[in-house]
């Protein structure tokens, strides 16, 4: 491991208790130890969107970027296709990322862009002190649903399998050795790589005990097997008290959205081959 030092001048300002601190531990071990191995730090790029996770573009010590809410996918792209050297790794908020960014994680995945998106997944909004989010179990108390959220939470990893990413993991921060390990193999995974890291709110949503209890890492599982990755992913619904699995879920190896579109960083401009969309009708009719 290099012993770069990746902490900078910033104050940190989240929360005591809060689980964030696990995940900026965890990628800074991760990028040391890959640092180490021989990835230049130059050749690393951080971007965060909107919300308590932002913070962290402050807290490490490499080239960093602010996103708007929701656009950290999109951001990504585009610093991948201006340099295809680049490891890039954006961090998102639940809220950030399955909310207003949606649409974005998922074009994202179904391209195959050759990027990390790490979801700081704490099913709240905390910056603004506890609204409920897409992932937030039926029922939650929060300021804008005080009598409990009528909605049903959403499952991230099911979304991501259905779209197309290549590498689909989930974390958990108080499992730290494990969680670096998931991060240096998305980060040096070849395709569009997503981790749902469950990161408690000990403020306005303490998940600890609740984890704690129920979350076990994933053994024997075949991660090249599409359906048995989806059927993994159903097996926790959000505020019910099943086991929880935490591992790599599902990992293959398909043609990038930069392979694809790129060659010696030039747009091909329509020279590379495309389907013959004439042919592919004709055989559906």
């Amino acid at each position: 491991m290099s012993d770069l030092d990746l902490t900078t001048y910033a104050e940190n300002t989240w929360c005591k208790g809060c689980g964030n601190f696990g995940i900026l531990a965890a990628i800074n071990q991760a990028l040391k130890s890959l640092i180490g191995e021989g990835l230049p730090p130059e050749n690393v790029v951080v971007a965060s969107g909107i919300g308590c996770h932002a913070k962290i573009a402050d807290y490490i010590d490499l080239n960093t970027f602010y996103s708007i809410h929701g656009r950290v996918p999109p951001t990504l792209t585009g610093i991948k296709l201006a340099n295809r050297n680049l490891k890039v790794v954006g961090f998102a908020g639940d809220g950030d990322a399955y909310g207003e960014g949606l649409s974005h994680l998922i074009m994202s995945a179904k391209r195959n862009v050759d990027v990390t998106m790490i979801i700081h997944d704490n099913s709240v909004y905390g910056l603004t002190t506890g609204q409920f989010t897409p992932t937030s179990p039926a029922g939650f108390p929060g300021r804008s649903t005080p009598r409990g959220s009528i909605e049903e939470p959403l499952n991230p990893l099911e979304i991501m399998l259905a779209s197309g990413a290549t590498f689909v993991a989930r974390g958990y921060t108080t499992k730290l050795e494990h969680l670096v390990d998931l991060m240096k193999r998305a980060i040096n995974h070849k395709g569009f790589a997503f981790i749902d890291v469950l990161q408690p709110c000990f403020t306005f949503f303490n998940t600890y005990k609740y984890y704690n209890d129920h979350v076990y890492e994933l053994e024997d599982h075949d991660a090249s097997d599409l359906e048995a990755a989806r059927a993994k992913a159903r097996e926790w619904q959000r505020g019910e008290a099943d086991k929880i699995p935490v591992g790599l879920f599902y990992q293959v190896e398909e043609p990038t959205f930069d392979e694809k579109i790129l060659r010696d960083g030039m747009v091909l401009a329509g020279k590379h081959e495309v389907p013959d969309i004439k042919r592919i009708l004709k055989s559906m009719s």
